[in-house]
């Protein structure tokens, strides 16, 4: 009864269940980067272009009604990697326990800072709150990219799924550039949000300040790709679908910039 059943899966898919399993996770994880990015983004952007209290609450207030909810994507992938890969999670999260737990500190740091900083009006107050959302929203692209950089050059694991690594394993040149890589791209990506969610001079500083960050932003993807070619084998395994991927990144690099920029010095449409 079930053999036609797979079969006919198999024909419309040619994945098998635990490949079709990775890719909805791959989905999810890049859904909480697509959309927590600029959160991350903003709440770093608060310690450079915002000047004053008030530039500030409008940075904050302009991912209010998104942060938590983009959270989800993450819970989500969790949950998807322990339902269909235990091992996989066990292992990572195991071997990974430090980095982690810091993860989660920050990120209730963060939510917590969000929602305490207005119910005082000293300067002290929302000062300390203010330096948690900058620290915070720095550390958690940080984190993500060493980790998922850790991910692609790989880390030995035992025959009993125990991960052997030590901290130069994780603590690497490939792995820090990995994590600069991905908090720049967070923080370009939260300037240009807040570019469009904000107004008057708020908004030129955040173009003008995304549009300095461009070039060391594709400098510093230049030399994770070159480090990725030579200290990981993922060119040669799945080389096909990142140079698809280079192929995009450079389309969009010359074609989606000056159009964007344009609309956004043109000022809000409504």
């Amino acid at each position: 009864m079930n053999r036609p059943i797979r079969s006919a899966w198999m024909e419309v898919i040619p994945l098998s269940l635990s490949e079709l399993w990775f890719v909805l996770i791959a989905v999810l994880f890049v859904g909480f980067f697509f959309l927590e990015g600029f959160d991350f983004g903003v709440g770093m952007s608060t310690g450079i272009i915002a000047k004053t209290d008030r530039e500030r609450r409008t940075l904050i207030n302009s991912i209010g009604p998104f942060w938590d909810g983009n959270e989800v994507w993450l819970i989500t992938a969790g949950g998807a990697m322990f339902a269909a890969f235990p091992h996989w999670y066990a292992t990572m999260f195991s071997g990974f326990y430090l980095p982690l737990v810091v993860v989660l500190l920050a990120l209730i740091g963060r939510g917590v800072a969000f929602e305490f900083r207005s119910k005082m009006k000293q300067q002290r107050w929302r000062k300390t709150w203010d330096i948690i959302i900058v620290v915070s929203s720095a550390l958690l692209p940080f984190l993500f990219g060493v980790v998922f950089a850790t991910f692609m050059k790989g880390l030995p694991i035992d025959g009993q799924m125990q991960m052997r690594a030590g901290f130069l394993d994780i603590v690497n040149p490939y792995t820090v550039i990995g994590g600069l890589s991905v908090t720049l791209l967070c923080l370009v990506h939260g300037l240009l949000f807040a570019s469009l969610r904000t107004v008057g001079d708020l908004r030129e500083r955040a173009l003008i300040t995304a549009q300095k960050l461009m070039l060391p932003l594709a400098a510093i993807l230049a030399v994770y790709a070159i480090m990725t070619y030579f200290m990981t084998d993922v060119f040669t395994v799945r080389g096909w679908a990142l140079w698809i991927m280079v192929v995009l990144g450079e389309y969009r690099w010359h074609s989606q910039p000056t159009s964007f920029v344009r609309s956004v010095k043109a000022g809000p449409s409504a």
